[in-house]
């Protein structure tokens, strides 16, 4: 009889430091179950952009439809429109990803501890506004009748502008109401980076006789790069992924050429159409451009710097 192979030493060991830490890993297993549910094994379905999906015969039983659908988006009105909007709208948010820097800079500077945290808690607080709340209240604060752009305009005896309405003005009234309401959380990580900055090098700073601008250049800065940098590559990845929710919530039939974006087309075609393997090739379409530059900006990132997130 054969000897029974022993498991190699990396492996005996992998099992020893799983069994001194059963306890964390029984606390990992539910994430790692919903994971694998909610994430890994819808992927399956993928097939559908591939296929002449009926509900009727299931996924494995369409007929194979090829490239059909990803031609048909291709050579359609709305590919252009939605990917100009798209890109639009999202180059326009990376405009905007240095203001939770600047802003954790600023909070950073504060000396009075009361004022501080009565500061922060005043600009965390937009965050939990619910997106449907949050587009409720700029078109009643937006409205050229009514509203109070509308009231101020009037007072000086001026047409207000349809801001909600308006296709051009679209994508800034989207990304500067976002800034609103999410620079001060955003600003939350940055702030954790300054606080994990060593205390002797501002001590040392203030021997050599450096200025508060001194140090935020020298010192700060420096230390944010590398968080900015993981969340900019982040960011970078979801480049095509602008939001739906908010998108759909502001569209409306005047500024319908300036707010169809990719998401909001997939809603449209997928679920109110039930042309679900259209749908599906679009939002592939997406996401495997999202990945692939995902993979080019951290592979640059970690050329060009010690920067990356793998």
């Amino acid at each position: 009889m054969r000897a029974a192979r022993l498991p190699s030493a990396g492996i005996q060991s992998t099992v020893r430091r799983i069994g001194r830490n059963w306890g964390l890993y029984l606390l990992l297993l539910p994430a790692v179950a919903l994971l694998l549910c909610f994430t890994y094994k819808p992927m399956y379905g993928v097939m559908i952009a591939f296929k002449d999906y009926s509900p009727a015969l299931g996924i494995t039983g369409s007929p194979w439809a090829g490239f059909k659908y990803f031609e048909k988006y291709f050579n359609s009105y709305q590919f252009e429109v939605t990917i100009r909007n798209t890109l639009l709208i999202s180059l326009y948010s990376f405009a905007t990803f240095p203001i939770p820097i600047v802003f954790a800079l600023l909070v950073n500077q504060m000396r009075q501890n009361r004022f501080r945290r009565f500061f922060q808690t005043v600009t965390y607080m937009p965050h939990f506004i619910s997106t449907v709340v949050l587009v409720g209240l700029m078109l009643i604060l937006l409205s050229p009748s009514s509203g109070l752009i509308g009231s101020l305009y009037r007072l000086f005896g001026a047409e207000a502008p349809n801001l909600m309405g308006s296709p051009g003005l679209f994508s800034s009234v989207y990304v500067w109401s976002d800034v609103w309401q999410q620079t001060g959380w955003n600003s939350i990580i940055f702030l954790a980076a300054l606080s994990a900055i060593d205390p002797s090098l501002y001590e040392a700073s203030k021997v050599d006789g450096a200025s508060r601008l001194q140090n935020i250049w020298y010192i700060d800065l420096p230390m944010l790069m590398p968080t900015a940098v993981t969340l900019l590559i982040l960011r970078v990845g979801s480049l095509l992924g602008v939001g739906f929710e908010k998108a759909y919530l502001m569209q409306n039939n005047l500024n319908i050429s300036g707010s169809e974006v990719i998401s909001t087309y997939v809603y449209k075609i997928g679920l109110l159409s039930t042309q679900y393997s259209f749908s599906a090739a679009i939002n592939l379409f997406n996401t495997v451009i999202n990945f692939i530059l995902l993979i080019m900006v951290n592979r640059i990132s970690k050329k060009y710097s010690e920067n990356s997130l793998w």
